[in-house]
């Protein structure tokens, strides 16, 4: 909230984690408690750092590919947002 008042951007992982490419594990239980907390749109970005950043074994160099997806508005329902968030989050990895 602080955040939001201040005009600073807020991330959020809705994953809770890395993840190896390939993977889609659905999204953690909070990040619909903010979208609805703080009532503001969410653009979906999906990153490949799973490959060069494993949450097991060795670190690998590289260059990390950020991708971004048109923002999803704000005051969705919760199931409709999370819905979207995931599939938007997961097409951009593909």
């Amino acid at each position: 909230a602080a955040a939001k008042a201040s005009g600073r951007s807020v991330i959020v992982y809705p994953e809770g984690t890395r993840v190896a490419p390939g993977e889609q594990p659905p999204l953690r239980s909070g990040f619909a408690g903010l979208y609805k907390a703080l009532d503001l749109p969410v653009v979906p970005i999906a990153t490949d750092s799973g490959r060069l950043l494993p949450k097991k074994g060795a670190k690998h160099p590289g260059v990390v590919t950020f991708r971004i997806g048109a923002p999803i508005p704000a005051g969705l329902p919760r199931r409709e947002a999370e819905r979207r968030v995931w599939a938007e989050i997961n097409a951009l990895e593909k």
